[in-house]
């Protein structure tokens, strides 16, 4: 490259050319707005460097700049030049970062301006004149005045007539105005300022643009109530309950005792009243924004409180006291009891006035509106609260408001600063401890810790305002800093000495628990469940031994269970003790003795339980006869249990418990319950109502029925006499050298016997809780109406009963009584007192659910047409009469009249009655015929003149009177009825066409000819009529003597001049035109399946119980919220278009997989063109023209937040129908039915949603405002908007356009800003809410100040933290990003949050709604439908019996609706501790259910859910439910809900929790446990020993020991999705589904899972390090190459079925049993199953995992991976390496490393026994040879390192290393033959030594890979690595071959993606061209 080409000149040249383009997208240029980024109002913000945008609005000045200039360049080039200004000014050496680049680009732009006018020089001294002139045509030509006038009229009626959509538009054009005069005018000023001298100034314009500025601040953003925005339209004040709430927050110091604010340093609001908000902000130091918030925040809970209770009449009228009341006890009611809990007097007790308790509730949610991260410790805020409160009082009696002494001075956030941050900062500090997870639970306070610190009356030690010197705040001293902070560490500050009366105080520690990583948690939390357990399997035993004989001696044994209780209490009692360590320096005294007097209770009453037991057996062998020791035994133990059975029965049976209470001021019982107990401040009083007691006692009951009849007469029972013989044998011929069973009664045969019954003993509850659970659940739902419309047929036959089911559901009572609860409507009792009214009110809210599904592209035009319902609005008929008929759908009606027509004529000579009679067999065949008949009447009537009429009258008043005198057939000829249909269609069908010419004339000769052809088609109907229909010769006399009809016939004039239909008549025509020519079936409609599911639901959920509807205004108010981190927004083009490594695009896959809605979606879009060419359609005309709404379609079609957004809008929309519907403008009287009076049809006026008046729309859309309110928390939106990559730009913007859609959306998020303070630069956050504003940008609406970084623990809790103070209402919604709604659904929203006032859930109210889920993923791939059926059985009929009747459901995520007062009082909605608290969700449940909550379960409505669609996705989900699960089992909240819940309640949350998972576990170990004993038996050779004495061939045995194959395949565990399927689709459609789920392979599915569970249950168990794992929501049909999955599987799945394998494999070949027996084949084949499914099931279910070109690739890529070496930066995706190192980096604790060193010790077995067994063994059992064999396997390890001596170490002498390696291997070759040939050793043994010693190798492998440190200090870690790659290399390629193998033969390609894809090749899909795409190679 030459010199010239780096000239310093071209660079330049570039670099602004560059940023000149940067600018350009800062000023938001309309064709990248309207394409790339839609309304992206953000990219202002995005180029603008930070630090300016921070400190001047240089963003709002360049848009102006930008707008302006269209029409006056001079003006843009102005305000560009006074933006440079402004940045030169606010950074002068351009040393932010960005400035520098900005500054150039800008200074470009400028230069760009300034060349198109053509001119060298700028006259400056015209710029202000230019400005000034520019404004007042700006003003003028936007009519500003005129439109001031017309605001100020509009705002000072009443009427609100004026359509909504005017009042926006022209607030909008006056907001914009004010805002260009303040820009303009703050950029004359600024000139002005730098020059006093300008030309043509005008004074008075000057003024009139400084008024305008200054009313700019009249259209301040708001949030729902623009109660500081006077320049915005307020549809709120016409509300008396929010005129009344506001009334009742005003601060008026002149009318009450109230001191007044002072002169100086406060400034008043000049836009509204002050208020109890100020006073609290001004005296506390709030932040402005957090008054703000939350000032809307309590106007809202009053104003909606006392809606609830009545709306008030007039807009004088003050709040009711019950609505103050309502809301006060809400929020105080958690801190109440906790000043109960620790005896100190509530602040509440000293509000003696409705005032002072709104003081009291504005105070507490200033303090939680600021708490951040506090919010999750409830108790430390009622102590701040409690200090605050008693701080306030002391304030109130001032004269004169003061500050409080927690107040900063000059501090604009000294509540954050001076109450906050120090308890902030000290949580914090323990976070960081945390490491991120790696530290141990034991060694940092959690949140919980920090929060039980203020259980006792000891936290007030900490004084107030906080004494910082206190225990609680001291910070750990080793902080465990990343490398990034090391840099940032700031010495701790040395502390003060003491004086000598001085003690400095320890730092505080946990309290309460310490979570102590250990299994025995699972003990510990459930002991009374294990108890039990242990003392049954020894009693059962004990019968079992005794032959069932129930004499004295086996009382005696039976009696041994004492002994066992008590030591087991004493276990449970030193596990108190011993797991506590490392909280007694913090723990109450109180705490302290009452374990300590457990313990030695149970010590001493055990050592005299054992020691009497003793000698009662002593006695009893004695012989003597005597019984002292056995009554003294039987005394104590009949005292202890007795006690123990008084003690269980007061404090667990409610009815006792109640009455308990009520002697609790009794010192024995406080001791008692002290004793018996922990008491907490949480878990006190959970009990339910008696009735609930016993109906969950009774569950349990069957269970254990079933459970312990199993275990004694199939597993105890037929092992005695086995066990006695195995006793009895003392011959054993053992193979190896025995050190233990021969002598010990065959102990070890013993134990491996026992072990698998033992287990599957332990385990088999979970299996009886599923099936029975199933059962009851199954019921339950059959009992809920649950699948009584489960098809099209089932819809069609009761759609005539929707109308009335609605109505008595979802329309609200007008009675004026409280909304009635509980109404249950059962099919068969649907009797509405009118059809017609029922279905007027039906109609509008069906059609705009048909509306909906329409929108979604689910259906098209036709079926639209179909399903929609006509509004039944009452006509007239032509004889005068009001018709009732009700107007059905189409899709009921289609081709119903012709049905008729053939009844007609296949029933010819039958009577009238009779006919009728068989066509009201079918309901809507009567409604077709009554319709046609009448309809034609009324279009007949509309469209002929008055002779006509007459005609028309006199043949329809003959038709009824014939009908009446049943006489019909006789009169009238219906033979002939098919003509006059098919004349009566050509009539309609005239009709209703259309012109089609565009010009006058044409238009006017086409309708001429239309009337013509409409007259020739009336006269031959006419002729018909009279001559073929009309058959009685009287009525022939009649007609022809009508002199009036043959004068009109003949002139002429019969059917001239005919009223051509227009509007609603024209609807009339056209609908019975399809009535009359519809002859296809409409069975089918709509063909859509999901559409199908929707409709079939909806119409069931009508007749399932639920709470009657109320009206809107009195509803429940509530709020949705979803939290979004980084997901897909909305599918950018690029996304459409790019295709995978198949070369599929998302678009071409939506295409394949949903064809008939991209159809509907082309139909939607492109209405112009014909529905058969839709297909000739290019991607090309979509993407150029329709891009957006292709990004919504595809969108809306994956696991976007467009989705969840389009469906949770959906809310509003359903109570804006409702609203409607309902006529929300009426008054309180007109609500109470006042007005309704006569005839209930002519009263109905029902003002369909799609024609509402204005003033209807404004206060219908009022009042959903009111009622509902949606936020997202997007945490990183202010990173995506200000970042520099176009990805995150996109996400960003598209979040923006999200917000334009939807206008009552809105963001919270997370802003970042750099501060320098005192001379260090620090990061401050601030918690943002932002809305988009009218034009299009984003603007904030609130921003408060956090007191440092938000995410110290889970992201997702903490996340939802920062924003919930931004959410409304007293319900809340926690929707997930892989969620969507549905119109219909959101429709019973308002019945659904009735349930919270219901009373029939127990005692307590609701505080959690669980709501039933869908999971629309499953209709693609087989393992997305076994996922969906899993995931559909538990969330539906699993959750179901969790509710009702086992009281314990807890919330495992979204959409459950919580009580959002009670939630954001006691901790949140979720627990945020680092990895603790991993499954954050579920600690919801826990922590309401434990606070005295109720958690229900509902079905009559559902949310969409989407799940994971491929094996690796679904697999990480598994695993981090599974890890979570790890994680509670050794939390407080599980070990307090094990310990207070009643037996059986406790019984019900462990098998439906932990307990779960651990015997899940118990199942796998339980094939371990199988396999290893049979393996001992086998090479022990006691297994030939059994076989003699016919052990093997005994039945009983058998039996027993092959129960667990039962298990193992989970035969139980499928029975709720069978039942499940029966419920919801029928018994024969049920059985489908199941045989076609075991075709399909799903048991290897469901096996597979069970080794992932296992596995990261058990890891966590052992290890901990559970984490997060983003499963991804994309579309799932590529390849994973076979290195990922290995990857991914290895160790969790691989390395355990290869050890089964090898398992099996020793005892087929060892064992001494017959290979034929259908024994061996059930004892081994799960076993088998088992193994091979956790081997080959990823790639089983791996699209095209057979396909040889893409095996040859993966073998590739993975021996590519294999040996790459790995280097700094590498990932373990990448090395293999690297990915060994990240697999064991979970062993880190010496306990950790203890367990795998002694679970890795199974693997010597094999060795131990095959080196036995060998030939060249012979009958030796020496310990020699054993040792030999460790001698072999030395020799194997120096191979090894021979063989894989480095190449870089023998570069010098590589030749002598080869000829050494190939020397060694012929040696070692020649020496095995040699010892073949001339020694016993045979070729079997040295394929049994491999077989040997490969498990020993592992074994080591895995031992010193716990023991790293030690290995890699004896230097030989470098071996291990590579021994370990040896063994994945051997272990891959054992897996990798069958799968090249299978790949040979392309059938089974082909038959393996039919079976992934089955379900969707159901649909009439092609796979397997969507898997090869366009990928040339894909044919290959």
């Amino acid at each position: 490259m030459s010199t010239r080409s780096r000239e310093p000149q071209r660079i330049s040249k570039r670099i602004l050319n560059r940023w000149e383009t940067l600018v350009y997208r800062a000023k938001m240029e309309a064709d990248r707005r309207a394409v790339l980024v839609p309304q992206a109002g953000a990219a202002s913000n995005t180029t603008v460097p930070q630090s300016l945008h921070q400190q001047a609005n240089i963003s709002s000045i360049l848009q102006a700049a930008d707008e302006l200039a269209k029409d006056n360049r001079d003006v843009g080039r102005i305000l560009c030049e006074y933006a440079y200004t402004l940045a030169q000014d606010l950074d002068p050496n351009s040393e932010g970062r960005g400035v520098l680049q900005f500054k150039t680009g800008l200074l470009s732009v400028i230069k760009q301006k300034r060349s198109k006018k053509g001119v060298e020089r700028i006259d400056r001294s015209h710029d202000v004149s230019i400005l000034q002139d520019f404004y007042r045509r700006y003003r003028e030509r936007n009519h500003l005045d005129q439109l001031e006038d017309e605001d100020r009229r509009f705002k000072q009626s009443d009427s609100y007539d004026e359509d909504s959509t005017t009042t926006e538009q022209r607030g909008e054009v006056i907001r914009k105005v004010y805002l260009t005069a303040r820009i303009l005018n703050e950029v004359i000023d600024a000139l002005m300022k730098h020059d006093d001298r300008v030309e043509n100034f005008n004074p008075e314009l000057k003024r009139i643009m400084e008024e305008d500025a200054q009313k700019v601040k009249g259209f301040k953003a708001y949030n729902i109530l623009p109660l500081e925005t006077p320049g915005v339209a307020n549809v709120f004040h016409n509300f008396p309950e929010m005129v009344g709430a506001k009334r009742a927050l005003e601060y008026n110091s002149s009318t009450s005792e109230l001191p007044s604010f002072p002169e100086e340093n406060f400034e008043r609001p000049s836009d509204r009243a002050l208020d109890i908000f100020d006073f609290l902000q001004y005296a506390f130091g709030f932040q402005t924004d957090n008054a703000a918030n939350q000032r809307e925040h309590l106007i809202l809970l009053l104003s909606n409180s006392q809606s609830r209770l009545g709306v008030l009449v007039d807009m004088e009228a003050k709040l009711d006291d019950g609505a103050i009341n309502h809301v006060h006890l809400s929020m105080m009611s958690n801190y109440e009891r906790w000043c109960k809990f620790i005896k100190k007097e509530s602040m509440a007790m000293r509000a003696y006035s409705m005032q002072l308790r709104l003081f009291l509730t504005a105070l507490y949610l200033l303090i939680w509106g600021e708490a951040a991260n506090l919010r999750f410790l409830p108790e430390c805020l009622c102590y701040i609260f409690h200090h605050m409160a008693d701080e306030m009082y002391d304030l109130l009696d001032e004269p004169v408001v003061k500050r409080s002494r927690t107040f900063i001075p000059g501090s604009s956030h000294s509540f954050l600063d001076k109450i906050i941050k120090p308890v902030y900062d000290i949580v914090a500090a323990e976070a960081k401890i945390c490491a991120g997870g790696k530290a141990p639970h034991s060694a940092w306070r959690n949140y919980d810790d920090f929060n039980e610190f203020f259980w006792a009356p000891s936290c007030f030690e900490l004084s107030w305002p906080w004494r910082l010197e206190a225990g609680f705040f001291k910070k750990p001293k080793q902080i465990i800093y990343s490398e990034a902070d090391r840099y940032e560490q700031i010495p701790d500050e040395p502390e003060e000495p003491l004086m000598l009366s001085e003690r400095r105080e320890k730092k505080a520690w946990k309290t309460h628990f310490v979570e102590h990583r250990t299994g025995f948690h699972i003990y510990h939390s459930f002991h009374r469940l294990w108890i039990f357990l242990v003392c049954m399997l020894q009693g059962l035993g004990i019968v079992a031994f005794c032959d069932r004989r129930f004499t004295v001696r086996t009382l005696k044994l039976v009696m041994s269970v004492g002994p066992t209780f008590v030591l087991m209490k004493l276990l449970q009692s030193l596990m108190d003790v011993t797991l506590m360590i490392g909280a007694y320096r913090s723990t109450r005294a109180g705490n302290i003795s009452r374990m300590l007097i457990r313990f030695l209770w149970f010590t001493v009453l055990s050592g005299i339980v054992v020691l009497l037991y003793v000698k009662t057996i002593e006695e009893e062998n004695s012989g003597t006869g005597r019984d002292t020791w056995f009554k003294a035994f039987y005394l104590v133990m009949g005292i202890c249990g007795g006690l123990q059975f008084i003690f269980a029965l007061l404090l667990r049976v409610p009815w006792f418990r109640m009455q308990a209470e009520k002697c609790s001021n009794f010192y024995v019982v406080q001791f008692i319950g002290w004793v018996h107990q922990e008491r907490y401040y949480v878990g006190r009083n959970m009990y339910e109502r008696t009735r609930d007691y016993f109906t969950y006692t009774f569950f349990w009951f069957i269970v254990g029925t079933c459970k312990f009849a199993f275990s004694y007469f199939l597993q105890i029972q037929p092992m005695v006499g086995p066990t006695r013989t195995v006793i009895s044998i003392k011959n054993f011929n053992y193979r190896w050298r025995d050190l233990i069973s021969q002598s010990n009664y065959n102990a070890l045969t013993l134990v491996a016997m026992w072990a698998p019954v033992v287990m599957i003993y332990f385990l088999d509850t979970q299996v009886w809780y599923i099936v029975i659970s199933a059962l009851v659940g199954g019921l339950d739902g059959a009992r809920m109406h649950l699948g009584e419309i489960r098809s099209l047929d089932m819809l069609r036959s009761r759609f005539s009963s929707l109308p009335g089911a609605f109505v008595n559901n979802l329309f609200p009572s007008r009675s004026g009584a409280q909304s009635q609860m509980d109404v249950n409507v059962p099919l068969s009792s649907v009797k509405p007192g009118n059809p017609k009214v029922d279905a007027i009110r039906f109609a509008p809210l069906w059609n705009e659910v048909i509306s909906s599904l329409r929108e979604e592209d689910l259906i098209n035009n036709r079926e639209k047409d179909w399903l929609m319902m006509p509004d039944n609005k009452i006509t007239s008929t032509s004889l005068g009469q009001q018709t009732t008929l009700v107007q059905w759908p189409l899709f009921l009606l289609a081709n119903k009249v012709y049905d008729a027509l053939d009844i007609v004529h296949d029933n010819r000579q039958a009577f009238q009655d009779e006919l009728w009679d068989k066509i009201k067999r079918d309901p809507y065949l009567e409604f077709s015929v009554r319709e046609a008949y009448e309809s034609s009447q009324t279009v007949l009537w509309d469209l002929l003149n008055e002779d006509g009429r007459g005609w028309v009258r006199n043949i329809y008043q003959d038709i009824d009177n014939a009908i009446e005198a049943s006489c019909l057939l006789s009169k009238f000829n219906f033979g002939e009825l098919g003509n006059l249909l098919i004349r009566m269609a050509k009539l309609t069908n005239i009709l209703v066409t259309e012109t089609k010419v565009d010009d006058e004339n044409g238009k006017q000769e086409e309708e001429s000819k239309l009337h013509y052809s409409a007259a020739r088609a009336l006269v031959d109907l006419y002729e018909d009529v009279m001559r073929d229909f009309v058959v009685d010769p009287g009525l022939r006399t009649i007609y022809e003597a009508d002199t009036t009809l043959q004068n009109s016939k003949l002139n002429g004039v019969l059917f001239n001049k005919l009223n051509w239909p227009t509007g609603p008549a024209k609807e009339r025509v056209r609908r019975l035109h399809y009535i009359l020519s519809i002859k296809d079936s409409a069975l089918n409609v709509p063909v859509n399946l999901e559409a199908r599911r929707r409709l079939q639901f909806f119409s069931n959920s009508l007749f399932m119980s639920m709470p009657q509807s109320p009206l809107v205004r009195k509803m429940i108010s509530f709020s949705v919220f979803t939290p979004y981190f980084e997901e897909d927004v909305m599918y950018s083009k690029a996304q459409l278009e790019n295709a995978n490594v198949d070369g599929i695009t998302i678009l071409y896959y939506l295409q394949t997989i949903v064809p008939d809605e991209w159809i509907n979606f082309l139909e939607r879009i492109f209405p112009n063109v014909e529905y058969n060419q839709l297909n000739t359609l290019s991607d090309a005309d979509i993407i150029g023209d329709k891009i957006l709404e292709l990004r919504l379609w595809a969108s809306y079609r994956g696991q976007t937040l467009a989705r969840t957004v389009r469906g949770m809008m959906y809310y509003k929309r359903a109570l804006l129908l409702q609203a409607q519907q309902e006529g929300a403008s009426m008054t309180e009287d007109e609500e109470e039915g006042h007005i309704v009076q006569g005839n209930e049809l002519a009263t109905i006026g029902v003002e369909t949603p799609r024609t509402p008046r204005g003033s209807l729309v404004r206060n219908a859309r009022a009042q959903a405002e009111l009622k509902f309110s949606y936020v997202v928390t997007a945490q990183l939106y202010g990173k995506l908007k200000n970042s520099v990559i176009s990805a995150q730009q996109e996400k960003a913007a598209d979040i923006l356009y999200l917000m334009q859609k939807n206008d009552s959306l809105r963001i919270a998020y997370i802003h970042e800003t750099k501060e320098i303070v005192d001379g260090h630069l620090v990061t401050e956050y601030h918690s943002k809410l932002v809305k988009a504003d009218p034009s299009g940008r984003d603007e904030e609406i609130y921003s408060i100040k956090l007191p440092g970084e938000v995410n110290l623990g889970e992201g997702k809790p903490e996340n939802q933290n920062h924003a919930i103070v931004f959410t409304r209402g007293e319900a809340l919604q926690t929707i997930d990003m892989n969620q969507e709604h549905y119109l219909e659904e959101t429709l019973k929203m308002r019945n659904l949050l009735e349930e919270f006032d219901s009373k029939k859930h127990g005692l307590r109210r609701p505080t959690i709604l669980g709501v039933r889920e869908h999971v629309f993923t499953g209709s693609v791939s087989s393992l997305a439908w076994f996922m969906s059926l899993q995931e559909r059985s538990f969330v539906t009929l699993g959750q179901r019996v969790l509710a009702k009747p086992l009281k314990v459901r807890m919330h495992y995520g979204h959409p459950d609706v919580f009580d959002r007062i009670f939630h954001i009082t006691r901790g949140g909605i979720s627990k945020p501790s680092k990895q603790i608290n991993l499954s954050e969700d579920i600690f919801a449940g826990f922590n309401s259910t434990l606070r005295r909550g109720n958690i229900t379960h509902h079905e009559y409505i559902q949310c969409g859910k989407g799940r994971d669609v491929g094996l690796n996705q679904i697999a990480a989900f598994e695993g981090k439910v599974a890890s979570g699960n790890g994680e509670q089992s050794i939390s407080r909240d599980i070990y307090r809900l094990g310990q207070l819940f009643d037996f059986f309640r406790m019984c019900s949350f462990f098998f439906t929790s932990v307990g779960f998972y651990f015997t899940t576990m118990l199942t796998v170990l339980t094939v371990y446990v199988f396999l290893y004993g049979k393996v001992y038996l086998a090479l022990s050779g006691v297994d030939e020993s059994l076989r003699a004495n016919g052990l093997l061939e005994n039945t009983a045995l058998q039996s027993a020991l092959n129960t667990q194959f039962l298990l193992q395949i989970g035969i139980f565990t499928a029975v709720p999705i069978i039942v499940n399927f029966i419920l919801e689709q029928g018994i024969l459609q049920a059985v489908i589904s199941f045989l076609t789920m075991q075709f399909q392979l799903s048991s290897v599915f469901f096996t597979f899972s069970l080794g992932t569970r296992t596995h990261y249950f058990g890891r966590t168990l052992l290890h901990g390090g559970a984490k997060y794992k983003s499963t991804g929501r994309g579309f799932v049909v590529e390849h994973i190459p076979f290195a990922e999955n290995y990857r991914t599987y290895a160790r969790s799945h691989f390395v355990k079925g290869m050890e089964i394998t090898m398992l099996l494999i020793v005892y087929l070949v060892y064992g001494a049993h017959d290979r034929n027996t259908a024994s061996y084949i059930l004892s081994t084949f799960s076993s088998w199953f088992l193994a091979l499914s956790w081997l080959y099931a990823p790639f089983i279910f791996n699209p095209s995992g057979f396909e040889w070109q893409k095996t040859v690739k993966d073998f590739e890529d993975w021996t590519n991976w294999l040996f790459h070496k790995g280097g700094i930066g590498d990932e373990g995706k990448q090395s293999w390496m690297v990915w060994w190192d990240e697999e064991q980096s979970h062993i880190q604790t010496p306990r950790g490393r203890f367990w795998e060193i002694l679970l890795s010790l199974r693997f010597f077995i094999f060795q131990y026994g095959v080196v036995y067994a060998l030939n060249v063994s012979g009958s030796n059992k020496s310990f020699w040879v054993y040792g030999y064999s460790w001698v072999v396997m030395l020799c194997v390890f120096v191979l090894f390192k021979i063989f894989t001596f480095s190449q870089k170490a023998s570069a010098n002498f590589q030749l002598i290393v080869r000829l050494f390696q190939g020397i060694v291997f012929l040696a070692v070759v020649t020496g095995v033959s040699v010892a073949v040939a001339l020694t016993p050793l045979t070729v079997g043994d040295v394929f049994a030594s491999l077989l040997a010693l490969i498990p020993t190798g592992w074994g080591l492998l895995s031992i010193a890979v716990a023991m790293r440190p030690v290995i890699k200090w004896f230097g030989l870690w470098k071996s291990v690595r590579g021994i370990a790659r040896l063994y994945d290399a051997a272990m891959g390629m054992i897996l990798f071959m069958p799968i090249a193998f299978l790949s040979w033969f392309p059938f089974v390609s082909t038959f393996q993606t039919r079976l992934v894809f089955n379900q969707a090749f159901s649909r009439g899909l092609e796979i397997n061209i969507l898997l090869a795409g366009n990928n040339p190679n894909a044919a290959i």
